[in-house]
């Protein structure tokens, strides 16, 4: 058993003072685990703070616009997350009071709750004994455990869900989930293991075995296909049009600029005519704008368009675009890549510097 070395290296090498710890909250447990999905904790503290300070309680997410839910959130990618989260908020107003279940199995019938997230509320909320499997703890269990290949095959998933549930402790049990985690964010990391430091080195068979550097075993290579688009830039003075993306997808409910296919781009002002009833003139066209999803690489070209009247756009489907000020960009829904085209374009208008596009992490919809 790894449990009484792991707490004890925890109580007093491990993180302590998170702003989602030492409280029994089931709101800022849950909301700390759902933005912890696939982001580093470095990069949850400021969001999770903006959050709770907006929207202190359950009932205050449910109430909220979706809108503002996803201007709260955007940067932090993966923004299937914020759908879920606002969704899951509302069905725990509607259907349960605001009142969170404490079983793992009710848990993970919420949205965008899975097995290990709904094992890591009932721990921390709740005191529950359950089993996480997050990416760390992945990576620490299959080495001390000598789990070989991918986590992404059926069978290497289970054996370590298998290891996760045999090590479960009866007591103390938040010290050791956390311990886990803070093992597989500092010690037991990807490349150069600190395992002179490790509480649980002795009987890892990975180090043992010289297995390190093929324990985990990497997801098997493959090309990312490449998705090109043009973005259509129309200006209105101090203001550019944006449009309400479908529900689902990329960006999924995020506003964000018109979008047409790659070859579209010499048609740029005629697109704006028939999509939005509205004149414009042929500006520059900007240095594209690289970024990297899960599953895809998308390359936008901005096309900016200057607009000959003062019209607003079409009244109606919410999707037909709206006028925002470019003042305004960096507080509201936008993709992170378009708010940072967006502060770019509140300088006189120039093109960025050639080939530097805005860049992008990956992340997903």
């Amino acid at each position: 058993m790894i449990a009484s070395r792991l707490v004890a290296w925890q109580r007093r090498h491990g993180r302590n003072d998170l702003p989602w710890q030492n409280t029994r909250d089931a709101y800022r447990v849950w909301l700390s685990e759902i933005m912890l999905q696939q982001t580093r904790v470095s990069s949850v503290v400021p969001y999770f703070l903006r959050f709770v300070e907006r929207f202190p309680t359950v009932q205050a997410l449910a109430a909220a616009d979706e809108d503002e839910v996803l201007a709260l959130w955007s940067g932090l990618g993966y923004y299937s997350r914020a759908r879920n989260l606002h969704r899951c908020a509302r069905e725990l107003v509607e259907r349960r009071g605001g009142v969170f279940p404490s079983e793992p199995a009710e848990l993970e019938r919420l949205p965008g709750v899975g097995r290990s997230t709904a094992a890591a509320i009932a721990v921390f909320a709740f005191g529950r004994r359950a089993a996480i499997l997050d990416g760390n703890v992945r990576r620490v269990l299959a080495r001390w455990a000598g789990i070989r290949g991918h986590a992404g095959e059926p069978a290497v998933l289970a054996a370590l869900w298998s290891a996760a549930e045999r090590e479960l402790p009866h007591d103390s049990l938040e010290a050791y989930t956390q311990g886990l985690m803070d093992l597989g964010a500092s010690l037991c990391s990807r490349t150069r293991p600190a395992c002179g430091l490790c509480p649980i080195a002795e009987n890892c068979v990975a180090r043992r075995e010289g297995l390190l550097d093929s324990i985990p075993g990497r997801r098997p290579p493959r090309a990312l296909p490449l998705r090109e688009r043009t973005w259509l830039v129309i200006r209105r003075a101090r203001e550019v049009l944006v449009e309400k993306r479908a529900p689902a997808g990329v960006w999924g409910g995020m506003w964000s600029l018109p979008e047409a296919e790659a070859d579209d781009a010499g048609n740029a002002a005629e697109l704006a005519l028939r999509r939005f009833a509205l004149r414009t003139r042929a500006g520059v066209e900007l240095a594209a704008v690289d970024h990297v999803f899960t599953h895809f690489r998308l390359r936008a070209r901005p096309v900016v368009l200057e607009c000959e009247d003062a019209r607003a756009c079409r009244d109606g489907d919410p999707r037909a675009g709206r006028w925002l000020a470019l003042e305004r960009a960096d507080d509201a829904p936008l993709p992170a890549p378009v708010k940072t085209l967006l502060r770019a374009l509140r300088e006189p208008l120039r093109e960025p510097d050639a080939g530097s596009g805005t860049g992008g992490s990956a992340t997903a919809a």
